[in-house]
This record gives C-alpha cells, structure tokens and sequence, in this order.
C-alpha cells in the first residue's frame, strides 16, 4: 500500500504542476486497492480546491420535450423504441420554462438548462428556443445552458449570440461499449457534435453514464477520451435502471467504483467541473459529501429527466455542512 501512496502522491503533484498524467499512470490509478481508495480521493479533492477553490457549481434544468425520441439508446425511458409508460409532452410552452428558470434564480441556483428528447431540433422547434432563450435573458437573467441533441453549426454560431454559455452533448459511454447502448447513430457523430460546438465558441458540457454493464477500464477509456475534448464541465451521470428499457435490471453499481471513477477523472481533467449528476439521491444517499470531497465539484438539484431529486433547499444545506460555497 505505501508504493500505491507514493504514486498517487506523484500523480496529484505532477497535475498540480500543469503536467497530464499519462494514459499508463491513469490505468495504475484507476487500479488502486480499495485500502488505496481513500487517499485516492483525497488527493482528487487536493487537486479540486487548489484549482477551482470552495465552489460548488449548481444547476437545475427543465425536460422541456418529453419523450418519444427516435434514438434507441437503451439507458433512455424517453426513447420511443420502449414502452417506459413515462408521460411525453411536446415543446413546452414559453411562459412555463420562463416560469421554472425563475423559479431556480430565485431558489439560488446559478444555471438552468434547457433539454429536450429528440435526435435535433427541427428549425421551427430551434427557432422557438431561441426565442424563449431571449425571453429568459429578458426576464429573468440566469445563465442558460442548452442539451438539445445534434445540431450544426449555424444553430451553434445562433445559440451563441444568444449569449448561450454552454451547450451538453455527451459522450454517454466509451467508444468499445457504445454500441452495446445504441444503433440509430454512431460514438463519432456524438463526437463531431462536440467538435462543432467547441470551434462555435460555446463552452462545452460533455460527459457519461457509468454503470451501464462496461467495465472499469471502459469508464477509463471514456474519461480519456473526454480529457481530449476538454470539456469545461463534465457530468458524471450513475444509471437509475428504468422500467421497459433494455436495461432494467441492470445490477448497480457500488459506491467505491463510483468515488473511484471520479477520482480518476479529476486527475485527467483537474480544471474540468465535474458535476454528479442522474443518480446521485439514489447511490450516494447521505454520503454525497464523499463525491464533492472526492473530485467532484458541480451537481444538479431539483431533479432531472424523468427522476427526482433533492430539493435546492437541501442541497445548499448539504454543501455548506462540509465546508463549501455554492
């Protein structure tokens, strides 16, 4: 175990020095024993607060299209392949998302996404988003972040004069296990959608789902595979098995995978926010403080997708019990 300490002591300076770690040290780190774990995520921690401070990055967001996406990924209760019995609603009208973004201004919460379920926009469906961005920006005044699917450049280049901060598109899983999860597109269009939003000058979100069935070194190979995107944030979603997809029952993840992958991933993008996301109530329960004492330094409250969550309320209180700012 003291050879382990060593390393990873000589990983957390080697980051702290503005140097990458390489892929082989990644694949040791990913690999410590679980007596290692620990002191694994303490230097992830380290390695948080002396690069991005105290501060918690909070975000809320709205499903504002519900359901019936023609994408089969199979972790998805809103794909239209399964029968989830999950209720579906089109766009969402403009005084209803306007409604909940201020709602989450006035809860505290620094971030409303906007996230619909299909491939992309139509241009009329873009256009109405572009025009509740606007009504937003007009009255409320959070900063908005965008998920909607595939789209080119022109809607990056719009979404950005529309002083857009940052646009999701994850990556979901690794390139080797990607197909296991989906057939209607491919990991490289995912990618080249990340590439377009990058060189549009929008900040990029781009993360994955763990615990889907791939393996330990297959979270890693996504995690390096994000580093080289660069993201500047990056959610860390944990798979809630869904009723009528493919992956229903689908055995859980344990708690000290989860710390470990994302104690690796902030050694590999240690300027990144890692924000725990999907499956944070139900796998960290009260131990959430272990994730944002452990790397993380993000999280989304209020609920996601088609799941609950905690209440901002609660989670402010949660953040300042261990010492953080929100």
């Amino acid at each position: 175990m003291g050879a382990e300490y060593e390393f990873i002591k000589l990983c957390k300076e080697k980051v702290l020095s503005g140097q990458d770690i390489t892929e082989h040290e990644a694949q040791r780190l990913v690999n410590v024993s679980d007596e290692s774990l620990q002191f694994l995520s303490d230097a992830a921690n380290e390695i948080t607060r002396k690069i991005s401070g105290h501060i918690v990055d909070v975000e809320s967001l709205i499903n504002a299209k519900k359901g019936k996406c023609q994408e089969d990924c199979s972790f998805c209760s809103q794909s239209a392949f399964y029968k989830s019995g999950i209720d579906t609603y089109k766009l969402l009208p403009s005084d209803t998302i306007v409604q909940n973004a201020l709602v989450s201004k006035l809860d505290g919460v620094k971030s409303f996404c906007l996230v619909c379920a299909w491939r992309g926009p139509t241009q009329s469906d873009f256009d109405r988003i572009c025009n509740i961005i606007k009504e937003i920006n007009d009255k409320v005044g959070i900063e908005i972040n965008c998920s909607l699917g595939f789209i080119d450049e022109s809607m990056a280049l719009r979404l950005k004069e529309l002083k857009v901060k940052r646009y999701n598109h994850n990556l979901e899983a690794s390139r080797s296990f990607f197909s296991k999860i989906c057939s209607t597109h491919t990991y490289d269009e995912r990618m080249n959608t990340n590439l377009i939003i990058k060189k549009s000058g929008l900040e990029l979100c781009c993360g994955g789902i763990i615990g889907m069935g791939e393996t330990r070194m297959q979270r890693l190979e996504l995690g390096l595979d994000l580093a080289k995107l660069d993201p500047e944030e990056c959610p860390i979603n944990i798979l809630v098995p869904q009723k009528g997809t493919p992956l229903e029952m689908q055995p859980k993840i344990s708690l000290p995978e989860i710390l470990r992958t994302i104690a690796v991933f902030r050694f590999l993008m240690p300027k990144t926010i890692l924000k725990i996301a999907g499956g944070r109530e139900v796998y960290l329960s009260n131990e959430e403080e272990k994730a944002l004492l452990g790397g993380a330094n993000g999280i989304i409250t209020g609920g996601y997708l088609t799941i609950g969550g905690n209440s901002p309320a609660k989670d402010f209180e949660m953040i300042s019990k261990i010492g953080l700012e929100a």
